[in-house]
């Protein structure tokens, strides 16, 4: 255990500081949840909904460094992808899309 009264003060706000930046991570976790469950059910006004949330609170997470920016920044850009897999199955090819192009003279 600590002796030095600084350290002491150091052990409190670390802990403090645990709990707080484990409350945190676990919001994420659970709007990320909400997010995939969106996903998988197709429904796509909720998903976009909870990804703007979880873009959020990964910002504000990373510039408060409860997670680094990179994680942040791979989780926002994985969820984004799932994101416009969901949407490219709800929206349907274009017809045009594929034809060969011919030549006129």
């Amino acid at each position: 255990m600590a002796k030095i009264k600084s350290q002491i003060k150091r052990v409190k706000t670390n802990k403090k500081r645990r709990i707080a930046n484990k409350s945190k991570k676990s919001e994420i976790k659970t709007v990320v949840k909400q997010f995939e469950r969106a996903v998988t059910e197709k429904d796509l006004e909720t998903a976009r909904a909870q990804l703007t949330r979880v873009v959020s609170l990964l910002d504000k997470a990373a510039s408060k460094k409860i997670i680094h920016k990179n994680k942040a920044a791979n989780k926002k850009s994985k969820l984004y992808r799932r994101l416009n897999s969901l949407t490219a199955q709800e929206r349907p090819l274009c017809p045009l899309q594929g034809a060969s192009k011919s030549v006129t003279n």
